[in-house]
């Protein structure tokens, strides 16, 4: 059964900080531990929490939380078609650093929703892409963009995401769950950023990350990664480049 946004309180973070809330325990499932260390998001984290407090949001539900949803105000001249291939880390940090600036944004840029394990299947989704179209409407932006990670890529690793999002089901939607999310309620694919998210760690990092031991270099498949990712034993690095597909929303309110 789908759930409507009265089912549960709604915060922005000026409104109530996630440290009134259980926040950690909420990441902890929310993805996986990887995609945390992310080095240009541990960068700009603590100042978009701050600066851009307005921009996320948690649905909660007795002050647990259930949904989070993050966006930032960008600017970007050079056409939709050509949204850079960094993607979301090229958002989060753009967005940061030309608030700093006292840059004038042009559009909206979605950068995470996430859904409690238990509370995923119920519409959550919707509901949190709706509450970004009323951020959007709210800060006058027409159009959210959003660097998107397919939710059942991570199950066909060896497949090129070019190949991935051009699947379709037999009554015609987009294959993957989340893009088909995003389809119904109006966007449009514009085209893969093929480095949207980059994470470097040393061997004994990822083993822990993981779960996975690394006896070898070479290209390994990790859980939930959409790709293989990269071991050097030599240079004690393991490297994961993370594509994402650019979709747009029109807003409308």
């Amino acid at each position: 059964m789908e759930q409507s946004i009265t089912s549960y309180q709604v915060y922005t973070q000026r409104e109530r900080r996630r440290s009134d809330l259980d926040w950690d325990a909420y990441m902890a499932q929310a993805w996986p531990e990887f995609i945390n260390h992310d080095q240009i998001a541990d960068k700009y984290w603590p100042a978009y929490y701050e600066d851009l407090a307005d921009f996320l949001f948690y649905l909660c539900e007795d002050d647990k939380v259930v949904a989070h949803g993050k966006t930032i105000p960008v600017r970007w001249e050079d056409g939709l078609s050509t949204l850079p291939d960094m993607g979301w880390d090229w958002a989060i940090q753009s967005g940061v650093t030309g608030y700093a600036e006292g840059f004038q944004p042009n559009m909206l840029s979605a950068l995470e929703i996430s859904i409690a394990p238990q509370f995923r299947g119920k519409g959550l989704s919707k509901v949190c892409l709706e509450l970004m179209y009323h951020i959007a409407d709210q800060q006058g932006f027409d159009k959210l963009v959003a660097p998107v990670r397919p939710s059942q890529k991570h199950l066909y690793p060896l497949i090129s995401i070019e190949d991935y999002i051009t699947w379709r089901r037999d009554d015609g939607l987009l294959f993957d769950g989340w893009l088909r999310t995003h389809e119904r309620m109006g966007a449009k694919i514009l085209h893969v950023a093929p480095q949207s998210m980059q994470v470097v760690g040393t061997v004994a990092e990822w083993e822990e990350w993981t779960g996975i031991a690394f006896p070898a270099s070479g290209q390994h498949i990790v859980p939930l990664a959409l790709n293989p990712m990269t071991i050097d034993r030599e240079a004690d690095q393991g490297i994961y480049i993370e594509p994402n597909v650019w979709l747009v929303h029109t807003v409308m309110v």
